[in-house]
């Protein structure tokens, strides 16, 4: 009895060995058709953006990928000779990169003191910031307008960028403070018995143990602030317009000029493309590090 169970167990680990390379197989061919799949819009439109308009007109992108020659940097060699959409881009980047640096900054300081440190009205205060998490941006529009029309600041970059901070903070703020919350309170006492201040402590234990989250931070605000056309649409006027609101400008005056809206759009996609492979590994490790705590 006790050979028959020794033979039948090396059995079933060379039966389990080709059907866990299956699955494992199935599993990544799946994942490769989804991103086949989520990746393709992208490719058309990098497709359409190197061909010309007439080409555009007559057939589909597909066709370029059997008949290469139809494909050139005219476009784009026009896109960059029109300096309201270089100005645009130039816009949108000076305003993404403020606003994403000022939401991570602020948030990590205030999720800090929201988590580890002790002053009045502290729980209170929180909740404040956790009920703006339910109200709506289409709300805050109109009398911020208003506001930002008496400051002198509508219809300007700093206007927009300090609209986008204002909004980002409470899910910022919450995000943060949750996160460093579950760092183990007895590496803090440690530090202060070290003789390390809060912002040593901060600077030098808070920061990089939640850097995973602040990664995943930075790159979801960043890709809402590049995207954003609503709070652009009003709060700019057509010097600090960013790339999303110019671009809809040109579709509005010459309807499908392709040869223009084409590279454009694919400008406009390919830097949070850059942005979201470039701190892809700490965006895992900020998704995985929620999931087991």
């Amino acid at each position: 009895m006790t050979t028959a169970q020794g033979t039948a167990a090396p059995r079933k680990r060379a039966a389990a060995g080709p059907a866990k390379w299956l699955s494992r197989g199935a599993i990544q061919l799946f994942l490769l058709v989804i991103g086949l799949v989520w990746l393709t819009p992208a490719a058309g439109l990098f497709l359409s953006s190197l061909r010309t308009e007439e080409a555009n007109a007559g057939s589909g992108w597909w066709t370029a990928l059997t008949a290469p020659s139809q494909l050139s940097l005219d476009n784009y060699t026009t896109l960059l000779k029109d300096s309201g959409i270089v100005q645009a881009f130039w816009n949108t980047v000076l305003i993404s990169v403020p606003t994403t640096l000022a939401v991570v900054v602020i948030a990590a300081l205030a999720g800090y003191a929201f988590a580890w440190m002790d002053f009045p009205g502290r729980d209170w205060i929180f909740l404040v910031v956790v009920a703006m998490l339910v109200v709506p941006v289409q709300i805050g529009l109109l009398p911020v307008a208003k506001l930002f029309g008496a400051l002198g600041l509508f219809g300007s970059i700093p206007g927009v960028v300090l609209f986008h901070t204002a909004y980002g903070l409470p899910f910022a703020i919450f995000l943060l403070r949750n996160y460093f919350a579950e760092i183990p309170k007895e590496m803090l006492e440690a530090a202060r018995m070290d003789g390390g201040g809060e912002w040593r402590i901060f600077s030098q234990l808070i920061l990089p143990l939640g850097r995973p989250a602040i990664a995943s931070l930075a790159i979801f605000q960043f890709l809402w602030v590049w995207n954003d056309m609503l709070v652009a649409l009003l709060f700019a006027d057509n010097e600090s317009q960013p790339l999303t609101v110019a671009l809809q400008s040109q579709m509005r005056q010459f309807g499908s000029n392709i040869g223009v809206l084409a590279p454009g759009a694919f400008l406009s996609l390919i830097v949070p493309l850059i942005v979201f492979f470039a701190f892809q590994r700490h965006f895992v490790q900020g998704i995985m590090a929620g999931s087991v705590k």
